[in-house]
């Protein structure tokens, strides 16, 4: 026999053993693969699905993180602006107290200044008067050095007295 014309009891027994062989794998191996092949396919829709959620939760992550770090930019520079206005506030404040504590210690030298102006003043005077009285007494001396002189100059200052009080 050849090999393209195989012999007809050897194709019948093939074709019970290929029967027997099919009606075994529906039976048994076909529920098995199909179930297998369904339980992958579940698997993979699962995985599929898990994946969506994941994205949609990652591209829900990045629009929180980016509208988080739009909020702290925000807060950062409303922190920089309220520094700057307390910096220049307390720079103006360090201003007016600096300029109230020149115009304050300027106010008590002038007022020393003057107050030792004063007291030079009243000492020259009084040195001045000492020193007229000095001059005056040494003057007096020579002119009233007779008693003719002396009464006439009393008799004088007398007359001045009266005619003050009498104005007055």
């Amino acid at each position: 026999m050849g090999l393209l014309t195989p012999d007809p009891g050897l194709v019948f027994w093939m074709i019970i053993i290929f029967g027997v062989v099919f009606f075994l794998l529906a039976k048994y191996g076909f529920p098995v693969i199909i179930q297998m092949v369904d339980d992958r396919k579940a698997y993979i829709d699962n995985s599929l699905k898990a994946a969506r959620e994941a994205n949609e939760k990652l591209a829900n992550i990045q629009a929180e993180s980016e509208r988080i770090l739009a909020k702290a930019q925000e807060e950062q520079s409303r922190i920089l602006n309220e520094a700057a206005t307390t910096r220049d506030r307390i720079i103006s404040e360090a201003r007016e107290r600096a300029r109230a504590e020149g115009d304050r210690m300027m106010a008590e030298i002038k007022k020393q200044v003057e107050t030792e102006k004063e007291c030079a003043i009243r000492d020259i005077r009084r040195q001045v008067a000492v020193l007229s009285v000095s001059v005056a007494e040494k003057v007096m001396r020579a002119k009233l050095a007779d008693g003719k002189a002396q009464t006439e100059l009393i008799d004088r200052l007398l007359d001045e007295m009266i005619e003050t009080s009498k104005k007055q």
